[in-house]
């Protein structure tokens, strides 16, 4: 029997006229945003749907994004399409643990507010930065990095991608030793600080206060966290992974396979973008891969869903 995984991306996904569709076709999705503006006080809509530069600032995005991705979510599940399993990449942990059953919608939004802003200021502007490194894999990126101080691996993306994070001198030092040592690339990101790094453990624990005050509840599937890749059941332990998932590595490759090795055989994307659809390709061809990004895809993704779990 099949089992479904819902799959939600982090930031770098967050595109001009995301969830619009869903926004003006779904009064369900359309709930989401006006009452992601309530809590925020934000005109959340706009800075999803209008030419902005709001969009791209992390304390922004965080929130756009979860309120995107959530929007979407209740109308697809509102077609009947429902996980067994969930798993969101950085942010996207946070629609994961809400579509799981773990928080509120209200707590998501207010929590991830709070974050990209905790995010945000928690290094100076320019000290900061990441990488990506392709052709190598995760072990002999840690290797070289564990070598040079203050740069360290911050996503284990796929087979082929891993993304360092530190000071932006840290990682310039590395470049070189990286490539000789095969990676085909080293791209610098268009991010605003070390994220998942050691400098955002500050970050993570003034995070902690606020997440006591989330009203937790009883799972009602499991989630895999980023921290250490591993299927959650208890809720309790969510406060904890959460605070040390701001500073610590994205296992996002490991939390996929995780996944398969629990049976799930289904995964959908949903959200902007298609970038944890690009990975998968790279970790494993033998399950099926789908994406909603917009109205017309949620139809064709449900109905061909349908097909295979009717079979």
């Amino acid at each position: 029997m099949s089992k479904i995984a819902f799959l939600y991306p982090g930031q770098g996904a967050q595109t001009i006229g995301m969830g619009k569709d869903f926004y003006e076709q779904s009064a369900l999705a359309k709930s989401a945003f006006d009452e992601s503006a309530k809590i925020l006080d934000l005109d959340i809509a706009s800075i999803c749907f209008e030419e902005n530069e709001l969009l791209n600032r992390t304390d922004y995005t965080q929130a756009a994004l979860v309120t995107t991705c959530l929007a979407m979510t209740r109308e697809i599940m509102s077609h009947g399409l429902k996980p067994d399993m969930a798993a969101g990449l950085s942010l996207g942990e946070y629609c994961a643990i809400t579509v799981a059953g773990g928080m509120s919608f209200e707590d998501a939004v207010k929590t991830i507010w709070k974050r990209g802003n905790l995010m945000h200021n928690a290094v100076p502007d320019g000290s900061g930065g990441m990488a990506a490194v392709l052709g190598l894999s995760g072990e002999k990126v840690k290797e070289v990095t564990d070598a040079f101080d203050g740069v360290t691996v911050a996503n284990y993306n796929c087979p082929g991608q891993i993304v360092v994070t530190g000071k932006k001198d840290a990682i310039e030092a590395a470049t070189p030793a990286l490539k000789e040592a095969g990676a085909k690339r080293v791209m610098p990101l268009n991010v605003s600080g070390p994220f998942h790094s050691p400098f955002l453990k500050e970050a993570g624990d003034q995070l902690y206060e606020t997440l006591e005050k989330v009203a937790w509840t009883p799972l009602q599937i499991p989630y895999v966290t980023n921290v250490n890749a591993q299927k959650v059941t208890d809720i309790a332990e969510t406060k904890e992974l959460l605070r040390q998932q701001v500073s610590s590595s994205v296992m996002w490759e490991q939390s996929i396979r995780t996944m398969i090795e629990d049976g799930v055989d289904i995964f959908v994307e949903i959200g902007p973008g298609k970038t944890l659809s690009g990975f998968m390709r790279k970790i494993s061809r033998d399950v099926k891969m789908f994406k909603i990004n917009n109205i017309e895809e949620m139809h064709t993704v449900i109905e061909a869903i349908k097909e295979i779990t009717e079979c």
